[in-house]
């Protein structure tokens, strides 16, 4: 296979000497003699040569699949192999990436493979052929042409390895940065409510800061290949247009130099154009993608102690858990409001209408507090400039006292949890899930939070606390009791529920707000049903223009607002 491979490409050396050295015959013993006969057909022995390359390159490409696809195979074959082994070594792990190495990562290689090839090849027998040719014409040609041709080879040739490198670590850094915003994205609301806005943003920075270098560092080594290309394709073109008085003074004919001028541009050049094209681009691909195929298979002793080497491709993303923040204890009973909203103004863009204006409000210590109002009234901004995670255009928000600002601190993140409509729960245990505020919970704790939140049939369900949890395979009411029982275990001393019951019945709904209104605290509820109205200790009425603060019976005579929401709750019942 590789002799008939070679064969093809002697041919095409041939074809490339023919055709530079018929090209000055035409003009040395044809047009230049004033002999047109002689010179046009010279001229047709060019033409008939390039027309016979069609054969040639045709034989070539059908060599090409004995090399090629045997790679394929082989590198099939490793990644069945390593599928399996990580699918069967007993600890349950899921190859993600085998699809990806079976299809898109084997044609990748493949396909460089056969590029790397066709390039090199051509540019090996292309080079025998001119220089064959320029040492028929001339062997002057080669002292001008050889320098430079054979600097700029080894100038490309000695930055191809750590152009790989830069290859290797720009798509590593590429996917980090990916993975991180991924990250970022699936945990911000729980990121921001716990105040590790720093920790985070410092990750997501480092792997940014990386991916830059990494590109920098690219590009420095793309501007190498630039320059050996230009060293080893256009310099000798330069030389020899500048060195032809001397050639012509040694009895170089004008079209032995016409000749080598087609043995550079129409040979040489477009060859080494090629070949360092692809060994730039395809080359680099398949260092990189074969180091990731041909890596240690998952249950292979690795050569490092004999224990199985981990495998990059295959591996999962952990699912990232916001940094868990120091317990601050409440102050003492009566020391301050747990929340405190001083003449709060909150508008979604310059120029826009004010969602809250002016707003004050006390909500003291052990106090529960009920927000109604119609949708899009601002009940949700309220609880988020409470909890920190939106900064009023002006006046301020105190949490025990202490002011949120535009940056909350993990000391005012643990003073409050903020749990919205949409629950949040990872991938990972019951139990995990259950202590995200409070990853130290005992195990008496938290089972004293899955009895005040009935949440034994779904423990059960799941096969006990210790089991992982799918969140896809949980309907939305038992998101919900999950969350709304991880913020009965946690120790901030305010909890907001912003609708975080509206996927529960009635009776779940009760409980639960019963079973948090119990536990040491203050309980901000943005009310769902005219039930967690009637719960609070007072209701807070927002009308868009005003807001209005009592208790139920006083609403229903202060308030025109309040007594339409309660006949809409009560019509609704109906």
């Amino acid at each position: 296979m590789l002799a008939r491979l070679a064969a093809w490409s002697a041919a095409e050396s041939a074809q490339t000497f023919l055709g530079g050295y018929c090209v000055a015959r035409s003009l040395d013993d044809g047009f230049l003699r004033r002999s047109t006969s002689a010179g046009l057909l010279w001229l047709a022995g060019a033409a008939v040569v390039i027309v016979l390359g069609a054969p040639v390159v045709r034989g070539v490409f059908s060599q090409l699949p004995h090399l090629t696809e045997p790679l394929r195979d082989q590198l099939v074959r490793r990644s069945v192999v390593r599928a399996l082994r990580a699918a069967t070594d007993g600890r349950g792990t899921v190859d993600t990436t085998a699809v990806s190495r079976l299809t898109s990562q084997t044609e990748i290689a493949r396909d460089s493979f056969a590029g790397l090839v066709l390039a090199a090849r051509s540019f090996v027998f292309v080079a025998v052929g001119a220089l064959i040719g320029l040492m028929s014409l001339a062997p002057q040609f080669l002292l001008v042409v050889c320098p430079p041709l054979v600097l700029g080879i080894v100038l490309f040739t000695a930055s191809l390895r750590p152009m790989a490198r830069a290859q290797h670590r720009y798509l590593d850094a590429d996917e980090a940065v990916g993975r991180r915003a991924e990250a970022t994205r699936a945990t911000l609301r729980d990121v921001v409510a716990c105040g590790s806005h720093e920790p985070t943003a410092a990750r997501n920075r480092r792997a940014i800061e990386e991916a830059a270098a990494a590109q920098r560092a690219l590009a420095r080594w793309a501007a190498v290949r630039t320059l050996a290309v230009a060293t080893a394709g256009q310099l000798p073109v330069f030389l020899l247009l500048a060195s032809t008085p001397w050639l012509l003074g040694q009895g170089v004919t004008a079209g032995a130099l016409f000749g080598a001028l087609t043995y550079i541009l129409q040979a040489l050049l477009p060859a080494l154009h090629t070949l360092m094209a692809v060994l730039g681009a395809a080359g680099a691909r398949l260092f990189v993608v074969l180091d990731r195929l041909t890596g240690p298979v998952p249950g292979s002793p690795s050569v490092s102690g004999g224990k199985p080497a981990p495998d990059p491709l295959s591996a999962t993303v952990p699912v990232p858990v916001p940094v868990p923040v120091e317990w601050v204890r409440p102050p003492a009973a009566g020391a301050t409001a747990a929340l405190e909203l001083r003449r709060v103004r909150v508008a979604y863009g310059p120029g826009a209408r004010a969602v809250l204006d002016g707003l004050d409000l006390t909500v003291e210590d052990g106090e529960h507090i009920a927000v109604v109002g119609p949708s899009g009234i601002g009940k949700s901004t309220l609880l988020q400039v409470a909890a920190g995670v939106l900064t009023p255009d002006r006046g301020e928000a105190l949490l025990s006292g202490r002011p949120v600002g535009s940056r909350p601190s993990p000391e005012l993140a643990a003073l409050r949890a903020l749990i919205p409509q949409e629950a949040y729960v990872f991938s990972g245990t019951l139990r995990d899930n259950l202590r995200y505020l409070r990853p130290d919970a005992c195990r008496s704790d938290v089972d004293d939070s899955v009895r005040a939140l009935r949440l034994e049939p779904l423990v059960e369900r799941v096969g006990g606390l210790d089991r992982p949890v799918r969140p896809d395979a949980l309907s939305l009411g038992e998101r919900q009791l999950i969350a709304l029982a991880r913020a009965h275990l946690s120790p901030a001393p305010l909890l907001l529920l912003d609708e975080a019951t509206c996927h529960l019945d009635p009776v779940a709904e009760a409980r639960a707000e019963h079973a948090l209104r119990a536990r040491p605290g203050t309980l901000v509820v943005v009310a769902h049903r005219l039930s967690s109205a009637l719960r609070a200790d007072r209701v807070l009425v927002l009308d868009g223009t005003r807001a209005r603060c009592g208790t139920h019976e006083e609403l229903l005579v202060r308030s025109a607002l309040y007594r339409d929401l309660v006949g809409h709750w009560n019509d609704v019942r109906r």
